[in-house]
């Protein structure tokens, strides 16, 4: 435990320091300051807030931490050279790594939000906003962890992280949407619902939307969680995959990172 807060200790001080940081943060500092300043309507303000998040906090975060791992490669040579459990060394870096960018975020939303937001409407809604940034910040780092760990070349581990990202952020509804299409005349909504737990960001954005009940923004995936869960049971299974969606990628990735040949 110790070797693992040493390491997260060297780690976070090195990425707070990186501009890569230092832009996440600035950027959503920005935006919030602008979307609560300029807006009457906290709540509405927080839902343009959450549509930038669940698309730019994957690919930031995805690239940034995929990235990030490959820069570091002499750096875990060194260190494995001495006496030290890669169990450790791993964990250690993706702590150093995420809790930074989790960091950033969270204090660019929330210091905008203490200084002009409207606590009696949106306390909740953005404790839940953040909560779902974070969780999408550890997910992508966990992600971008496994790929570098997968692949050894730099721009084919840097390609992957970047398609993951298109595909969820983008053409995932898209696939869904033409299934329902093809096969409109069967009854397929249970196996739409089944292939959204392998969606980060549709469960993501389920979580957040069926929380407050915006019907109009859950999408084709969110009305189906809806219809067939309603919001308490939805919430629930919606929290447990986004779960498993951090810690599956990590576990994979630990494993592989104990048996890679540096």
């Amino acid at each position: 435990m110790q070797l693992i807060l040493k390491i997260l200790k060297f780690e976070f001080s090195n990425v707070l320091r990186s501009k890569w940081v230092l832009f996440f943060f600035m950027f959503f500092f920005l935006t919030s300051y602008a979307l609560f300043s300029f807006e009457n309507n906290t709540p509405k303000a927080l839902l343009s807030l959450f549509n930038l998040i669940i698309y730019l906090v994957p690919l930031i975060c995805l690239i940034f931490g995929t990235m990030y791992f490959y820069n570091s490669r002499e750096y875990i040579e060194m260190i494995l050279c001495q006496p030290i459990p890669r169990s450790a060394l791993y964990i250690g870096l993706f702590a150093g790594t995420a809790l930074p960018l989790v960091l950033s975020l969270v204090s660019g939303i929330i210091i905008p939000f203490i200084l002009f937001g409207n606590f009696s409407e949106g306390v909740k809604l953005i404790l839940l906003l953040v909560t779902v940034g974070s969780v999408l910040t550890l997910l992508s780092v966990a992600i971008a962890f496994l790929i570098s760990t997968k692949i050894t070349d730099k721009v084919k581990g840097l390609s992957i992280s970047i398609f993951f990202w298109l595909i969820t952020a983008i053409a995932f509804d898209g696939f869904l949407l033409l299934i329902a299409y093809l096969f409109q005349e069967y009854p397929v909504e249970k196996v739409l619902l089944a292939l959204t737990f392998l969606n980060p960001l549709d469960l993501s954005r389920t979580l957040f939307m069926l929380n407050f009940d915006i019907s109009a923004l859950l999408g084709l995936t969110g009305a189906l969680f809806k219809k067939f869960y309603g919001s308490d049971f939805g919430i629930v299974i919606s929290s447990f995959s986004l779960v498993l969606w951090i810690l599956l990628p990590f576990l994979i990735g630990l494993k592989s990172f104990k048996q890679k040949d540096f």
